[in-house]
């Protein structure tokens, strides 16, 4: 810029000096008027100029990030204080809802759309919320299982991105099983009678931080879709919960999946394996429980893992990880085995380049390196070897001896995860007579919410 302008004013004193030997001879008030009409223009241009310029290089983008994921809140503030720090132009902000899956429709109906966000919900793919991904170049090192677990079952392409690989299941305490001589159980009924054995020794069989309904939500997806999961297989199961085909879903039908999932929280709850506080208990209540040994089992992620660590260090070698058991006659015990920590652009981001560039930073090797050892899961990327945890054995091990299945990803917007939950805390609650009762106004609810989504 500054090149630019001294150029010009030299240009400018030539103008004027051939100006004044033209007027040799002229009066001296053409000279001046000349020089100074000339001068105003660069002055007018040279301010348009400046105005411009400076305006481009003051400009800053913000870039929100929508997150639902509270163990990686601390984190995630670390790396974008460092992306922020590296790109003065961009100002990348996170946003943390608890309630992440009600609060998305919301910002969605209001038009507050975030630019990242890690709710992705098929109904939201469906009408075009977020941006296509395919052709970015970090597929090429993510590996090709959680590339399909992140391609979308009806156009083929990838709407999110997942940065890491999770399991869940039941953790549980080593030497508590050891000493009672219990073994992993592979049906409800073997581990109710193991859990009243736990019972007898004051310790809490089952601790749920049913509070947090979201958690609860999880047991749905995990115990009661997990039959459906297995039965129809993972792509069978997608297609079915995305159709409603009630042929194969069986939602409302006795001794189907819901009733079973009910008639087994109920049966825990009045066997009193269930911790006393099951309503008010939280996340964190849970992870105390666990990792002081005041409870043997717990249903929980590999996101869980940096929580009980950092409670309770000396508990690395004593903790088991092991299936569901099956709450079907002639089913197996399920694990889930998914992608983790998925983001996707918005379409109505106003600056997808920058978002891309914040996951570019985000994605770098020693990035999702400090990440999955953060949050003690395996990386999706293979350039990436973090020491992740210590429970590789036991994961390998459930993986092993359980049907791996994916996250609900299908179910209808209108119906969340949260929604669900809420749902088994009314259970819990007594608010159902029976467990059928339950299974069929769980289909009602479904029902409405894909009708409103796809009428």
């Amino acid at each position: 810029m500054k090149k630019g302008f001294t150029l010009f004013l030299s240009s400018l004193l030539v103008v004027v000096m051939l100006a004044a030997c033209a007027s040799e001879g002229s009066s001296d008030e053409m000279v001046d008027k000349v020089s100074d009409e000339t001068m105003d223009e660069v002055s007018d241009n040279s301010s348009n100029t400046m105005t411009e310029e400076d305006e481009a290089s003051e400009e800053v983008v913000h870039i929100k990030l929508f997150t639902g994921k509270v163990e990686t809140v601390e984190l995630m503030n670390t790396l974008i204080d460092e992306f922020n720090a590296a790109n003065p132009n961009i100002v990348v902000e996170q946003e943390f809802q608890k309630d992440a899956s009600n609060v998305i429709k919301v910002k969605f109906a209001s038009g507050d759309v975030p630019d990242i966000v890690t709710v992705v919900t098929q109904d939201y793919i469906n009408q075009g919320m977020y941006l296509d991904l395919t052709q970015e170049a970090w597929w090429d090192r993510i590996s090709p299982s959680i590339r399909d677990l992140c391609t979308d079952a009806i156009s083929g392409k990838q709407y999110k991105v997942a940065s890491n690989m999770t399991m869940a299941g039941m953790y549980y305490n080593k030497s508590i099983f050891s000493d009672l001589e219990i073994e992993e159980p592979r049906t409800w009924s073997e581990f109710e009678q193991s859990m009243m054995e736990v019972a007898k020794t004051g310790v809490t069989p089952f601790f749920m931080g049913g509070k947090d309904s979201w958690m609860l939500g999880h047991l749905i997806e995990f115990m009661a879709h997990g039959v459906i999961k297995q039965q129809e297989g993972a792509t069978g199961a997608k297609i079915a919960f995305l159709e409603n085909d009630d042929a194969k879903l069986h939602f409302g039908d006795e001794n189907g999946p819901m009733d079973s999932f009910a008639a087994a929280i109920l049966s825990a709850r009045d066997k009193k394996i269930l911790n006393e506080d099951f309503l008010t208990a939280t996340y964190d209540n849970q992870i105390e429980a666990f990792a002081t040994g005041e409870a043997a089992v717990i249903s929980q992620g590999m996101w869980v893992l940096g929580g009980i660590l950092e409670k309770n260090p000396d508990m690395a070698d004593n903790i088991g990880f092991m299936p569901y058991p099956a709450i079907v006659d002639g089913t197996s015990p399920v694990v889930l085995s998914a992608e983790d920590s998925a983001y996707a652009i918005t379409a109505a981001s106003e600056h997808p380049e920058e978002a891309k560039l914040f996951l570019d930073f985000l994605f770098q090797p020693e990035n999702v390196k400090k990440y999955s050892e953060f949050i003690k899961s395996p990386s999706a990327f293979n350039d990436v070897a973090p020491d992740w945890g210590p429970l590789k054995d036991e994961v390998d091990s459930a993986l092993a001896n359980g049907i791996n299945i994916g996250f609900t990803n299908e179910s209808p917007s209108g119906f969340s995860g949260d929604d669900a939950g809420r749902m088994v805390q009314e259970l819990y609650a007594g608010q159902y007579d029976s467990s059928i009762e339950f299974a069929k106004a769980y289909k009602d609810v479904w029902d409405k919410a894909w009708n409103a989504s796809n009428n």
